[in-house]
């Protein structure tokens, strides 16, 4: 008759085996200096290395290896207990039937331990994973607005029949579920009860997890504590809490990072109430620090597009005499020479706020020296993954020297720009997509008056396949693309600084920055009326001796061409190789490519995530 060995009943998210503390008696004393009255060796005839590393960090015996005045009586009854302690451990990895062997090895005078307690594992089969069920307390379990968030759970309960039953794995899919629920309407969710049960006669184990998700929650008021500067109504505009809507750990996050990065803290953080709260009206609370009216940053760098750079960024967060928030950055780089500064309101109840501003530039347009000015008023809304604007925009540009693309030129145009982001993370992505469209249209002032539209689309997208390594790593395919266009009659001139010029770090890899674009009959570079830029992306994570890093190889392709005229096109592709750091401020990335139009190699170095 099978033996029923295990039925363990468990709230929340208790671990067997998890950690020394966990295994220990707590009132036992720890000592970690003297020497080393014995040694502990494990031998297993299967997962050697696994099951070596468990015994040996977490068997309750190891706390006494530096014990002082240790007896032979008080040694002997903790050889014993080590027995039990190291069939615990291994019914946590999985395999309730081992046979166990405690011998004690008297080592060679000179050794760093007198003697070793050499523990040899025969581990048996390992238990696995009968059946699961899973169940919700109602009103959940027949609410229809929950079927998805149920469904979702389910479908992604990660220790599946047949699979091993490992208790850190069985925690884990435990938690993930609980997670799933309190990620969306039910933040008080909690497990109400599980159960491993396991037949050691079969070596198989039947789960069962049973949720309570507690009341739906929806968002009311929102609570700003901190804020004693700026008008609070606006900073609630800048959080924009959907109040009445359902409960959404992302909605709170993405309010979070809006008020962070508004400029207007130094820190944010907003929790939802849900001990003196109303589930119907949750109150939301907004702990804030505010800023400094004013800041100035300076900054140093370097980059194989325009060699050293310095910027200096000053901002001031309520003007006179409108209270609006200034931001001005002055850039200085071999290649550009920009200053640039924009003034935004808070936002309204609906999210939009005015903004304006301008920019004086010097730059090089491929072989042309260029100095423009841009002028623009609009109105911009950022909620959750998309940002949109639309504005009211002049330019003027003025080519130097005495080619064929010199003289100056002068336009005014209404524009709108739509930017989705929906990536995995904003700092360091490794899935997701992001879109990008611009339209404008307008007429030039200077030197006629003609009509012309101007249009950019951009996309990028991660897509990643394989098997995770262990730090959950995988193979991802990187493809981007950028297309834009200018339409006028041929004699009509436009701005400079509305034309296309690419090649470089983010564009064409293996050319210099900028180096593309179209040409005069006598060579001359200049930026053109028509872009296309296409590049496909192989990373694959780095193993070092068997151990995952943070380091990753790409190969990639990069492709593009600028031109005024579809008969004058001429393809630019770029080939290489290259190491990527996920680092704690975004990626660095460090390539060698060689420009086949060319014949040169180039590399390229970057640091951080932009879409």
């Amino acid at each position: 008759m099978a033996a029923l060995v295990a039925a363990v009943f468990l709230q929340g998210c208790g671990i067997l085996g998890g950690s020394k503390e966990s295994a220990q008696d707590p009132d036992a004393v720890e000592v970690n200096e003297g020497p080393i009255a014995f040694d502990v060796e494990v031998h297993s005839d299967r997962d050697s290395s696994r099951i070596a590393d468990s015994l040996e960090n977490y068997l309750e015996i190891q706390r006494y290896r530096r014990f002082p005045d240790l007896r032979e009586n008080e040694f002997n009854r903790l050889l014993v207990e080590a027995d039990k302690n190291a069939r615990d451990l291994l019914a946590a990895l999985g395999y309730f039937n081992p046979e166990l062997t405690l011998t004690v090895r008297t080592n060679e005078i000179g050794s760093k331990a007198p003697r070793t307690i050499v523990v040899d594992v025969t581990t048996g089969p390992l238990t696995t994973v009968k059946s699961h069920d899973i169940g919700f307390s109602e009103p959940m379990a027949s609410y229809p607005d929950a079927q998805r968030q149920r469904q979702r759970i389910v479908r992604g309960w990660s220790l599946q029949d047949g699979e091993p039953f490992v208790s850190s794995d069985w925690n884990s899919a435990k938690n993930a579920g609980l997670r799933e629920l309190q990620k969306y309407r039910y933040p008080t969710a909690q497990i109400a009860k599980s159960q491993a049960l396991v037949d050691a006669d079969t070596n198989q184990a039947d789960l069962s997890v049973h949720y309570d998700p507690g009341p739906e929650y929806r968002f009311g008021e929102v609570e700003l504590i901190g804020v004693k500067r700026y008008d609070p109504q606006g900073i609630k505009n800048i959080a924009r809490i959907p109040s009445g809507a359902v409960y959404s750990e992302e909605e709170l996050l993405d309010a979070q990072q809006r008020l962070a990065s508004s400029g207007y803290f130094d820190s944010a953080f907003l929790l939802l109430d849900t001990e003196n709260s109303d589930p119907e009206a949750a109150k939301v609370v907004a702990q804030l620090r505010e800023a400094q009216f004013q800041k100035v940053v300076f900054g140093l760098g370097f980059s194989t597009d325009a060699g050293p750079r310095l910027s200096i960024d000053h901002s001031h967060n309520r003007i006179w005499p409108l209270d609006w928030r200034s931001v001005t950055n002055l850039k200085l780089d071999s290649k550009e020479q920009e200053l640039t500064s924009t003034i935004t309101a808070m936002p309204k109840e609906d999210g939009w706020a005015w903004f304006t501003g301008g920019s004086l530039k010097r730059e090089d347009t491929g072989d042309v020296k260029t100095n423009s000015l841009g002028l623009r008023l609009g109105q911009t809304k950022s909620v959750g993954h998309i940002d949109r604007s639309y504005y009211l925009k002049y330019d003027f540009s003025k080519a130097l020297g005495d080619s064929d693309v010199s003289g100056s030129a002068s336009s005014l145009m209404a524009g709108y720009e739509w930017t989705g982001s929906y990536f995995n993370n904003k700092i360091n992505p490794t899935s997701g997509y992001g879109l990008s469209a611009e339209l404008g249209a307008g007429f030039t002032l200077t030197p006629s008056r003609e009509p012309f539209v101007r249009t950019r689309l951009r996309a990028m997208q991660f897509i990643p396949f394989g098997q995770r390594n262990n730090v959950g790593r995988r193979n991802r395919i990187l493809v981007r693309g950028d297309v834009g266009a200018v339409f006028a009659d041929n004699n009509v001139r436009v701005p400079a600084s509305l034309l296309f010029l690419t090649g470089g770090d983010t564009t064409i890899r293996g050319y210099s920055f900028d180096s593309i674009g179209a040409r005069t009959d006598d060579g001359t570079l200049y930026a053109g009326r028509y872009m296309a830029v296409a590049s496909a992306e192989w990373l694959r994570p780095v193993t070092l001796f068997g151990n995952a890093t943070d380091w990753g190889h790409a190969v990639f392709v990069d492709t593009g061409a600028v031109t005024d005229e579809a008969k004058n096109v001429r393809i630019y592709t770029g080939v290489g190789t290259g190491l990527r750091w996920s680092s704690p401020v975004g990626p660095m990335q460090v390539d060698v490519a060689y420009g086949v139009k060319t014949q040169q190699l180039r590399l390229h170095m970057r640091l951080g995530f932009t879409f």
